[in-house]
């Protein structure tokens, strides 16, 4: 019987320690809670694999990495965090007056940047997406989308661009042979996101739909863990990433991405003084 009541207290210890530690995870992921010397003493929430986690990285920040920027929001309204580093136009549609935030507000803006959309690297469907927006610029179609997601004074103007196919190989033929274009993103509006119908919508969104109205097929968005992007474009699990994406120098090494077309910045939120 003693030895019976050891064992259970041994397994009852085993349970306790188990379920701390991952109360003390929360919804971090990746690299978790990085801790720096340099840093201004506060820690703040960021996207893994993101341009925010990449400017924390640079600037020495004590930072949490989680695993969507709408996640790094969420720490800073429990406390979890101090603040988040997420992108310009994603603050603008999510916090404050209105909003699920009302009591966040955004301050320093970080980093100047540019989206891009990311493909196989070598795809032909780099040229395709950019022969669509340079289209859709010339005839005020994306213009009109941008307004309806309120994204129009950071689009960019696209030059004329004609589709290059590849002679072999090509994604473009790939992507109409299985009949549909699988968009990789995460949830990030007002770029790509739900509606009360559970169905896909944003800028971003929208765009993916153009292209695939253009190249005869379905589109079918799929959620990505966004630290393993590329990963998952080689496998062929996804064809495009298409989510508000940072034309980084580690992006555009890894990815055959288009031509920019919006403007973005990095900035600090936190909590209304």
């Amino acid at each position: 019987m003693e030895e019976m009541s050891m064992r259970r207290g041994l397994a009852l210890l085993l349970t306790a320690t188990l379920a701390l530690s991952m109360t003390a995870c929360g919804g971090s992921k990746g690299a978790g809670t990085q801790k720096s010397e340099k840093g201004d003493g506060m820690t703040y929430a960021v996207e893994a694999g993101s341009a925010g986690e990449a400017v924390a990285k640079e600037k020495g920040f004590n930072y949490n990495s989680v695993s969507s920027q709408a996640d790094a929001l969420m720490e800073v309204k429990s406390g979890t965090s101090d603040a988040a580093i997420i992108d310009l136009l994603m603050a603008g549609a999510m916090i404050g007056e209105g909003t699920s935030y009302p009591d966040l507000v955004h301050t320093t803006e970080l980093t100047s940047e540019k989206y891009g959309v990311g493909c196989r690297k070598g795809s032909d469907l780099a040229s395709y997406i950019n022969s669509v927006l340079a289209d859709s610029y010339a005839d005020g179609s994306s213009q009109e989308i941008a307004k309806k997601y309120g994204v129009q004074d950071s689009l960019l103007e696209q030059e004329p661009c004609e589709f290059k196919q590849s002679d072999s190989d090509s994604d473009v033929d790939y992507i109409k042979s299985q009949g549909k274009m699988i968009v990789g993103i995460t949830e990030f509006e007002p770029m790509d996101y739900k509606d009360k119908d559970d169905k896909w919508i944003g800028f971003d969104a929208d765009m993916a739909r153009l292209v695939g109205e253009k190249l005869g097929v379905d589109v079918e968005f799929v959620v990505i863990d966004w630290d393993n992007k590329v990963m998952e474009l080689d496998s062929k699990k996804i064809d495009v990433v298409w989510n508000g994406m940072t034309l980084t120098d580690e992006v555009t090494k890894s990815m055959e991405c288009t031509n920019a077309y919006c403007n973005n910045a990095q900035v600090v939120v936190e909590r209304e003084k």
